[in-house]
């Protein structure tokens, strides 16, 4: 536990270097072959994923993988979030790495400038499913001109509301809000309910949930967050002391549960199916989730707002799935990403389960016409972003970073909003510079 703990204060930049460092000779890898969505060889697949993505998705993947090739199983360990980077760090460095694993997207330029990720571009060069494959996720795989992997799923943020408690508060179900100002109003109106119903929800102790769900509040208002590296200047725009003090306004007059303050992540997926939050901002995946939380609940999805009306913005996340340094199974690591770009799998496993295929040809299938809220939560991607920078997590994801400090003094003090800002933007530049 001792070891862990230093582990989560380390930045990423100095857990790679020491991996790097410590790295001895690449393990061979095996000869390259034509991929196919089949074994390569026999015997169990190792791979590592990280809690609190999108598990039911990746479950759900690996259990397709499994039923078709019975004699090269993948078998899937969860690593808390929040550990995971250190984990995939010292498994690099000690030698001791899975087989692939899934990584969030965001990390992947740090360890591919770090040299701990295998090249597979002349393995995948000339795939035809890589020509629709999610932009956002491609990008984040790419460094220097050199391929690293494939989507594993993707994850896009938007406003999921309670109609059924837009109902009882005397809002019309069929309009959202479309700024942040009615948002606050009809949290209000919401909360006025009583009970434990509150109108919003806030995650207080996540980086990585702010920065999927409130990071858009504030590009929707014309701002924007993280340096992308040396002399970039972060934190810029009025949008950014709006949306603090909009979220500061919201904690102070009750509209979110006291228990949010100290939610990390775990349990965050969770919230809005509970049917006693009114309006929340997160992801596709809880399509599925709140329906098996809460069957009768009826809700809707809409674009996550800024200032002004009509104004909307979105996180493209997810998951990369990648083949770290020290793999002895690169071909089976590659096939298995053949067999996630598959055209059955794309219809039969994502969108079958209502999450987004990975694929833009694949969206015109026969599952989401059946079903609205996909179509809602696919028009995020037409307005969503992913950040691109070598110090995401020191940044933005650490939950001893910038990000997080900044949010919480936001959110929880009466500190002067132009004073945390300026902290937080000069311990970002510094962050940047050593990039």
């Amino acid at each position: 536990m001792r070891i862990r703990q230093r582990v989560a204060l380390l930045t990423v930049a100095v857990l790679l270097g020491a991996a790097g460092c410590s790295q001895e000779a690449e393990a061979p890898e095996s000869t390259a072959v034509a991929a196919t969505t089949g074994c390569a060889s026999s015997g169990e697949l190792t791979m590592w994923e990280r809690s609190g993505g999108n598990k039911d998705m990746v479950d759900m993947l690996v259990a397709a993988w499994n039923a078709k090739n019975p004699d090269c199983k993948v078998a899937l360990t969860y690593i808390p979030h929040t550990e995971m980077v250190g984990k995939i760090a010292q498994g690099i460095a000690s030698g001791q790495v899975p087989d692939l694993m899934g990584m969030d997207l965001i990390y992947a330029p740090q360890f591919e400038k770090a040299g701990q990720l295998v090249d597979l571009t002349d393995r995948l060069t000339g795939w035809p499913e890589l020509t629709t494959a999610s932009k956002g996720h491609m990008t984040v795989a790419t460094f220097e001109d050199r391929l690293y992997g494939v989507p594993l799923y993707a994850d896009v943020s938007a406003l999921f509301y309670n109609k059924d408690l837009f109902t009882k508060a005397g809002l019309d179900p069929a309009k959202p809000p479309t700024s942040l100002p009615e948002l606050r109003a009809y949290a209000d109106k919401i909360t006025a309910l009583g009970g434990d119903v509150k109108g919003y929800y806030l995650p207080g102790n996540c980086a990585g949930c702010n920065i999927f769900t409130v990071g858009p509040l504030m590009w929707a208002s014309g701002a924007k967050i993280e340096a992308a590296g040396p002399g970039d200047e972060p934190l810029v725009g009025d949008g950014v002391k709006q949306v603090l003090q909009f979220e500061r306004d919201m904690v102070k007059a009750g509209n979110v549960h006291d228990g949010d303050r100290t939610e990390n992540g775990e349990t965050f997926h969770l919230q809005f199916g509970s049917g006693k939050v009114g309006m929340m901002g997160t992801g596709n995946f809880n399509i599925t989730l709140a329906r098996q939380q809460n069957p009768s609940m009826q809700f809707g999805i809409t674009l996550l707002p800024g200032m002004t009306p009509n104004s909307s913005a979105s996180f493209i996340g997810g998951d990369l799935v990648v083949v770290p340094k020290g793999s002895k199974r690169v071909n089976d690591a590659v096939n298995f990403m053949k067999f996630l770009l598959s055209d059955d799998v794309q219809v039969e496993v994502y969108a079958k389960a209502l999450n987004l295929t990975t694929r833009a040809d694949m969206v015109d299938n026969k599952y989401f016409k059946e079903e609205p809220l996909v179509q809602d939560v696919a028009k995020a991607l037409t307005v969503g972003r992913t950040p691109y920078t070598l110090t995401f997590f020191e940044q933005i994801n650490s939950p001893q970073g910038p990000w997080l400090k900044m949010l919480q003094r936001a959110y929880y003090t009466d500190d002067n909003l132009d004073t945390v800002i300026a902290d937080a933007k000069k311990e970002m530049s510094d962050i940047a510079a050593k990039s």
